[in-house]
């Protein structure tokens, strides 16, 4: 009977919708209790070897892991949303592991996100409610929307939904990429393509919205804030590793920005000691840009299907799977 490990707490939690379906096919599931946001890769390590295929969350899957679950059957790594940067992928190539991942699944539900925290930031609405439930009545001078600049930083399918929504609230919207982005694809998302820098020196609101890479981070810096819009908003909707977060605590500190919306961090769950918990005008998530029914069910049936696929037990059928190693 194949086993396959799923760490990706979001499958686990629903997973008694699919329990008989697995049962059915004569998968054996196993899920392992997940401590905090995901696993070391010390516990993948040990939780690994003996799998035929893993579903994995946002944990840290190294080459040791990957090469001794290999040596015992180890088929595929199928990552449950975008973002792989916790996998080894040079090693699982090096291994002839494939790598899946499901891209393009809830750009728009972490647009939404990004501007909820948009709205709260230029409005103060977590102020005013801390306020009415602590009994005072504090009213918070906001900033119109209209007329101001809103920079993406990465203009992929989640770049975009976030451009349209800004350019829906009456913002200018300007964004960068690492790659020039087709003229009708930017046209769609009423953005134009600027560089990083010029991004930076333009925006009232900055929204982080691009992949974590080696190259980029800490590509939020003690240089990047300081090129920043004196009084700009920080919004960042990817990954906690992208922004150096004791220099964000300076550019909060001296006032240079107002304030920060950040739905992930270097660390998380986010520390007790952490300098950022000092300012009221930052507002925090728990990573949760991809957290509603409707994207969680839908993610769930498709690594449901990846994985039944590269088990060979049911092909999938009208679209491919996404190998990104």
């Amino acid at each position: 009977m194949p086993k396959v490990l799923i760490t990706c707490m979001h499958l686990q939690r629903h997973f008694d919708k699919f329990r008989e379906e697995y049962e059915a096919a004569g998968v054996e599931a196993v899920l392992p209790p997940i401590p905090g946001q995901q696993f070391g890769a010390e516990d993948m390590e040990r939780l690994l070897p003996g799998m035929d295929c893993v579903i994995a969350g946002d944990d840290a899957i190294n080459r040791t892991a990957l090469a001794q679950a290999r040596d015992k059957g180890l088929k595929a790594v199928i990552k449950w949303g975008i973002g792989t940067d916790g996998i080894d992928k040079v090693a699982a190539r090096d291994l002839g592991l494939p790598v899946f991942n499901t891209p393009g699944v809830f750009g728009e539900e972490v647009a939404d996100l990004a501007l909820s925290y948009l709205l709260l930031l230029a409005r103060g609405l977590h102020r005013m409610d801390a306020s009415v439930r602590a009994g005072g009545w504090l009213k918070v001078e906001g900033r119109s929307l209209s007329g101001k600049t809103a920079g993406v930083v990465g203009l992929g399918s989640i770049g975009r939904a976030i451009a349209r929504r800004c350019a829906a609230f009456g913002l200018d919207v300007i964004g960068s990429d690492e790659q020039q982005i087709d003229a009708a694809a930017l046209a769609d998302a009423s953005a134009t393509q600027v560089s990083f820098d010029a991004l930076l020196e333009k925006s009232d609101f900055v929204v982080i919205a691009c992949n974590l890479t080696p190259e980029n981070h800490h590509l939020f810096d003690e240089r990047a804030f300081a090129r920043m819009k004196p009084g700009s908003f920080l919004i960042n909707v990817a990954r906690g590793q992208l922004v150096k977060e004791a220099a964000l605590a300076e550019a909060l500190k001296s006032g240079h920005l107002a304030g920060a919306g950040l739905d992930v961090f270097e660390v998380e769950p986010l520390p007790a000691d952490s300098p950022l918990r000092e300012f009221e005008n930052c507002v925090f998530g728990t990573h949760n840009g991809s957290n509603t029914a409707d994207a969680v069910h839908r993610v769930n049936r498709m690594t449901t299907d990846i994985l039944f696929d590269t088990l060979g037990l049911r092909a999938i059928s009208g679209w491919r799977p996404n190998r990104v190693a």
